[in-house]
């Protein structure tokens, strides 16, 4: 399978700027905003998010227009009281148990070999607020979550069977039991599922005042690779490559 490469505007970074000292130096938690102004009266905070995640995880980061996917997770938090998300993205491998840190970087600093830039991702097609408690019908964690849905085409299978022919190797059982097709979603909230104050309401209301967020289509800026071990407070940017 050849290198994919897309009309990203601009080249990967050499190695040696792959990586920020300061991995998350633009996330979520660097970014500061005001509680909108309808928000009168004091939110009350929730417990931050409880579930225990588990392994590495690679996520794919998207460009931003006016910071506005950023916005929208920290207004999500501040209307909801809920725990920011550390960093917005839509994964693309989850949980990995059979690697080491060092061989973990190694293998995401090698992704340029083959593929030069993610392809680029259309408008969201959807938008979704649901909760999901562990235990019911195909339901693996307990979680109340708000998310833009967006949509893979070939190219994006592709590129996600490059991907975790990196990681896991060509003849990998996890690679052929991979869900197919990625279904990519870009998550702006998460809360714990008993008693959630999060509303399909709330989210549009964010969403709507963040009009770039359902118009624009976006190049991938960064894949990274996080651990996600333990709870949300516990995730960690190891390493990231910038694709412009």
């Amino acid at each position: 399978m050849s290198s994919i490469e897309d009309d990203a505007p601009g080249s990967i970074l050499s190695e040696s700027s792959a990586f920020n000292s300061a991995c998350g130096s633009d996330s979520v938690k660097a970014h500061s905003t005001k509680i909108r102004e309808e928000c009168k009266t004091e939110v009350p905070q929730r417990e931050n998010l409880q579930w225990e995640f588990s392994g590495l995880t690679i996520w794919v980061e998207l460009e931003e227009f006016g910071n506005d996917l950023t916005k929208a997770i920290q207004d999500m938090a501040e209307i909801h009281g809920t725990e920011v998300i550390p960093q917005g993205h839509m994964t693309a491998i989850y949980g990995m148990d059979h690697l080491g840190v060092e061989e973990a970087k190694k293998r995401l600093r090698s992704v340029p070999n083959k593929i030069r830039a993610w392809p680029k991702f259309k408008k969201p097609v959807g938008v979704v607020q649901d909760v999901a408690v562990a235990g019911n019908p195909g339901q693996v964690c307990s979680i109340a979550w708000a998310q833009l849905t967006l949509s893979s085409d070939p190219a994006h299978e592709e590129a996600m069977d490059l991907l975790y022919d990196i990681f896991y190797g060509p003849s990998s059982e996890k690679k052929a039991s991979r869900d197919r097709p990625w279904t990519p979603h870009y998550s702006i909230g998460y809360d714990n599922p008993e008693g959630t104050p999060m509303t399909l309401g709330a989210t549009l209301g964010v969403i709507s005042k963040l009009p770039t967020l359902t118009t624009c289509e976006r190049h991938a800026k960064a894949l990274s690779l996080w651990s996600t071990e333990g709870k949300m407070g516990d995730w960690e940017c190891l390493d990231r490559i910038n694709f412009f």
